[in-house]
């Protein structure tokens, strides 16, 4: 009779959506030559101008706190408030991290390697 497509969630069990996931998060990585290597986020609160678009991207890294400015979550889920306080980057984020360090208005979000502390997105970025 007709041929059909296969609908959105057929194609994403039968793992076709996991190969695009896996090339979107190898793009972003090599993109900074940063394959598999560790990153960290830190903001700079002193240009945050609290517009959330980073807590919006990746809620489990970003949130705002009362003082209306974005901080960084720990791996316990808890506010790091210390001045130039960073929190890991965990891989399946990356790309929502990126993409709030790209969006940010205050240009106030860094991400860099672990290794040698060189900013591979954000203001400074080389």
């Amino acid at each position: 009779m007709f041929n059909t497509l296969p609908s959105w969630p057929d194609l994403l069990w039968s793992g076709a959506g996991s190969t695009s996931v896996t090339v979107g998060v190898m793009s972003v990585q090599q993109e900074a030559g940063t394959t598999g290597e560790a990153l960290e986020v830190w903001i700079d609160q002193d240009l945050c101008t609290g517009d959330g678009i980073c807590a919006q991207y990746a809620p489990e890294v970003f949130e705002l706190d009362i003082d209306g400015l974005a901080y960084v979550k720990g791996t316990d889920d808890e506010l790091l408030q210390a001045p130039g306080a960073t929190t890991p980057v965990p891989l399946p984020l990356l790309r929502d991290v990126v993409d709030s360090a790209r969006e940010c208005p205050g240009e106030c979000i860094h991400v860099r390697r672990v290794s040698d502390r060189a900013e591979v997105y954000g203001p400074d970025a080389e």
